[in-house]
This record gives structure tokens, sequence and C-alpha cells, in this order.
């Protein structure tokens, strides 16, 4: 029953940490060592982030589905190479390709040194300084449909950052979209959508990894995380999105600065395990 317990604490965790730009994969690490319940590893981290993508799926359906499309039309017929959906789909399965090669690399360091609290407490910081400066340099001067070859690679580069705990996937990415002077909309839009890919590649690679392995809790549990995931997710998502057409990113930064500052505060004093 305990198990149960966490692994919905768990879930709440990651359906409203996933898409703000404030990492997840940090929060799933540091709560769990803060309520004495330990790593929960990292195969169940990827696993029960399925659920949080599959609310992107759903709530983004007609986007991808007209991305999809076009870019399925496209490989047939060369009339619609041109079409702003179907470069939307390269653009996406380009800037995916960074974050799965260096995954695929560093499988081993991503499960050990890289979730080092330590590490965690720092790249909080650093990033969330990095968000703050982007978000306050960046114009909002290009919409999604303005896109290019070279942005795509270059926040698909942003993106693979997050393989570190404490970058923040979407924080990552928009950083990188508003430095590149994109909308904050279009760049938190567009950075759902590059994470498809690898967040459900990593969960699929890492489901064999549930019942054994590098994960804390057993495939029930694991299960239930990931179905509270989705549904608050889902809710997150609408709320982001509405958020930033009107506000800045800085009451993110100011949070990021605080956790990151709090972790290593914490883990020098002894009261965290570092681990690593």
């Amino acid at each position: 029953m305990l198990d149960f317990l966490k692994a919905v604490v768990l879930g709440l965790i990651q359906g409203l940490t996933e898409f703000l730009p404030i990492s997840s994969s940090a929060h799933l690490r540091i709560f769990p060592e803060l309520f004495g319940w330990g790593d929960p590893g990292a195969a169940f981290t990827a696993v029960i982030q399925i659920g949080t993508e599959l609310a992107v799926l759903i709530y983004f359906r007609k986007d991808i589905w007209r991305i999809g499309s076009a870019w399925v039309r496209a490989i047939w017929d060369p009339a619609w190479r041109g079409h702003e959906d179907a470069r939307m789909g390269w653009f996406v399965i380009i800037g995916s390709l960074p974050i799965v090669a260096l995954g695929i690399l560093l499988k081993d360091t991503i499960e050990s040194d890289f979730r080092s609290l330590w590490i965690i407490g720092t790249t909080l910081i650093v990033m969330g300084v990095v968000l703050g400066i982007a978000d306050r340099v960046g114009r909002n001067e290009r919409a999604m449909g303005q896109m290019t070859w070279k942005h795509a690679v270059l926040l698909g580069l942003a993106q693979a950052a997050a393989l570190v705990p404490g970058v923040s996937r979407s924080g990552a990415t928009i950083s990188m979209g508003r430095f590149l002077n994109y909308e904050r909309e279009a760049a938190t839009r567009f950075a759902f959508l590059l994470a498809i890919p690898a967040v459900v590649g990593a969960g699929l690679f890492e489901l064999k990894e549930i019942p054994g392995g590098d994960n804390a809790y057993g495939p029930v549990p694991t299960l239930v995380a990931t179905v509270v995931s989705f549904i608050v997710g889902y809710a997150a998502i609408a709320w982001l999105l509405k958020y930033v057409s009107t506000r800045s990113y800085l009451p993110f930064v100011i949070y990021r600065v605080l956790l990151g500052a709090g972790v290593l505060a914490l883990t020098a004093a002894g009261v965290l395990v570092a681990g690593g």
C-alpha cells in the first residue's frame, strides 16, 4: 500500500513539473530523497514520463495529425515538400537526433553519475539563470512557421542537455527558442512537440527495467504513477500555454534558483544523500 501512495505522489510531481521549465527528473530525484524514500531510479522516471507525453499526444492531436499527414504526403508528392507542416515534421525528427544519440551513448552515466544532487542543484541554478537571461533578451519576432533547419538543430542540441537532471527538457529548449527570438508560446509549443519522440522512446527503452533492475517500485505502482502523471500533465499543458501567452518565465527562474540553492545546502548539511 505504501508503494501505491508513493506512486501517486510521484505521479503528481511528474505531471506538475514535466511541462514547466523546472525539470521533472530533478523533482523526482529530490523529493523522494527528502521524504526518505530514496532514489526511485532512472527507469521509473523514464517510464512514468510516458504518461505526460500521452497527455501531449492527446492535447496536440490535431497539430500532430496535420504535421504527420503532411510529412507523409511530402515523401510521395514533391508538391508537398515545401509545405510548412511537412517541414515541421522534419524539424521535429532532426531536432530529436541529438538527444537520442547522446542518450544511448551516455546511458550508464545518466543513470548513475548525473543523478548526483550536487549536479542537480547546480544545474537547477545555472539553467534557471540562463532561462531568465534568454527570456529577457529574446524578442517576440518569430512564430513556429518561421522555423529553419539551423534553428531545429540548435533547439535539438539544447533539448539534449536535459539528459542531465536539473536542466529541464522544456526549459533548455525554451531558452534556446527565446535566444533565437521566438515568441514565448511558439518556443513552448515546439518544446512540447520536440519532446515527444525522445520521451516516448526513452520510456519504451526503459520498460524492460521495471520488473527489476533500476526501479525502486514494481510494475503496478509504476503504472499508477504513469496514469496520475497523465491526468495532471494534461491540465498543466493547458495552464502553461495560457500563462506564457501574457507573462514571462520569471517565477520559474526564481523557483529554480531557490530550489537549487536549497538542495545544495541540504546536501552539504548531510540532510540529503548526494548519490550518483
